[in-house]
């Protein structure tokens, strides 16, 4: 559950909102006339590690050293 607090009251207390964001990593909405506006919440990294981004993208061969014939070839024009 995230905390609600008014553009007024995140303006007066934004470093105290900061920390608490900080320590318990619960995200706080700010709102304008009772609208939610904006969101602070803890940053994530989305970095992932170089074999993971190409995890799937290899294609498997069943016999990769099988003879190609000239038709089995696709052309892109």
């Amino acid at each position: 559950m995230s905390i609600r607090v008014s553009k007024s009251q995140f303006k007066a207390k934004a470093l105290e909102y900061f920390r608490l964001v900080e320590s318990s990593g619960e995200a706080v909405v700010v709102t304008d006339r009772g609208e939610p506006s904006l969101e602070v919440r803890p940053y994530a990294s989305h970095a992932r590690a170089p074999l993971d981004v190409l995890r799937g993208t290899v294609l498997r061969y069943d016999d990769p050293t099988a003879p190609v014939a000239e038709d089995d070839w696709e052309a892109q024009a």
